[in-house]
């Protein structure tokens, strides 16, 4: 498993799972699978409710907890009291501390709070790094002048599909690594006709490929499946190359497909939209 430097000196492994709306039962068995199959990092979060499943399959693995790479997110309706919203996660997974702990959206009026909670608990070392979700150039550039900790991941929605090249290109600048969640378009771009091309020439599916892109330009990758030949092909993509010409080609793909949440649409200096939109993510959040 290829791995990431991180600003802090940690490395991160750049491919890990994503149990997004993964149901209890699906999240526990996958988890398992995934760590047998040699997966050593797993993304969760408070919101997806399966914080327990999660933690229960790390605990049953035998894999050593120092090998495994865990990262959670603070719900967007706990932010009020993050330090409180934290310990609820370690306690649900069954841990002494997380790898990665995210602001998992870029709520106005909270965000800077909860960051100086979360730097609290990253000094004395509950999470081994701190980042966040959803965050666009502004968001990050507000975040930088009210913090004493850089950021050490900015996770958001990215393929080559949706580009998001204006935040990947600051995040780069400031030393902050990308994560890239449904890098796999949730599954609505596999059939691709360029895409389909170029993982014929090379012989791997699209999944792949789309993985592949993401690790070459220097993301962290975290595609979701409940399927174990798919955990398998997943993590199948460290001993080959996507050709330069390739890699043009899968650029020119970029037509803003969002399917998740676009954080360039975030109305930070409005308060206005401000208020609907957090209202809004908080309903779809907590519904």
């Amino acid at each position: 498993m290829s791995t990431t430097l991180l600003n802090n000196g940690l490395r991160i492994p750049s491919v890990g799972l994503g149990v997004y709306k993964a149901s209890p039962e699906d999240c526990y068995k996958t988890v398992l699978a995934a760590l047998q199959a040699g997966y050593r990092h797993i993304d969760t979060a408070a919101v997806y409710r399966n914080e327990a499943d999660v933690g229960r399959a790390i605990k049953e693995s035998g894999v050593p907890r120092s090998e495994i790479w865990v990262t959670t997110k603070l719900h967007v309706g706990d932010m009020r009291n993050t330090t409180a919203a934290f310990n609820k996660s370690l306690e649900l997974l069954q841990l002494d501390y997380v790898d990665l702990y995210l602001i998992h959206a870029p709520i106005r009026g909270r965000r800077l709070q909860s960051w100086k909670e979360m730097e609290v608990l990253y000094k004395a070392g509950k999470a081994k790094a701190i980042g966040v979700s959803n965050f666009n150039v502004e968001h990050l550039e507000e975040l930088l002048a009210n913090s004493t900790v850089v950021p050490a991941i900015n996770q958001i929605e990215l393929n080559p599909f949706l580009q998001h090249v204006d935040i990947t290109e600051f995040c780069k600048a400031k030393g902050i690594v990308v994560q890239a969640y449904s890098p796999l378009t949730k599954a609505r771009k596999l059939d691709d006709p360029t895409l389909v091309e170029v993982s014929k020439s090379l012989n791997k599916t699209p999944a792949q490929v789309l993985i592949k892109w993401g690790l070459q330009k220097g993301f962290v990758s975290l595609p979701k499946t409940v399927n174990p030949k798919r955990l398998v092909e997943n993590i199948s993509v460290f001993d080959w190359t996507i050709p330069a010409q390739d890699m043009q080609k899968l650029d020119t793909l970029e037509c803003n497909f969002v399917t998740e949440w676009d954080p360039t649409q975030w109305g930070s200096k409005n308060e206005t939209w401000g208020q609907w939109a957090l209202e809004k993510v908080i309903h779809t959040f907590v519904a």
